[in-house]
This record gives structure tokens, sequence and C-alpha cells, in this order.
């Protein structure tokens, strides 16, 4: 049986962003613009991808 993933990239720049959405991306495996990371679908995933949906892109 296989696991939902999901892609995630940083599209903007954490510059400017609260240090709580910063330890979020870095939470995620984030840290440069361009980077994606593949992660399994869990909620704790979903709610930090919502926490900074501003800054980062998502594929299913």
């Amino acid at each position: 049986m296989s696991e939902r993933m999901v892609k995630i990239r940083l599209r903007r720049s954490a510059i400017g962003t609260s240090p709580r959405q910063r330890e979020t991306l870095r939470g995620l495996g984030l840290k440069r613009i361009g980077q994606s990371v593949i992660l399994k679908d869990s909620a704790a995933v979903r709610g930090m991808m919502r926490a900074v949906a501003h800054l980062v892109d998502t594929e299913d």
C-alpha cells in the first residue's frame, strides 16, 4: 500500500516574515527559493503548508 505524498516548493523568500513562519519552513525542510521537498501527506504537514501558503506552491 503506497502512502500519499505531497510536493512542496518554496517560491518566495522568507525575508520579512515572522520567526514562526521561518521555523515552519525549516520544519518542512525548505531552505532556498526554488527548493522542492516531497513529504508524506499528513494533517501536520497540511497545517504547516497552510501557515506558509503565501510562500509555497504545492502539488498532490
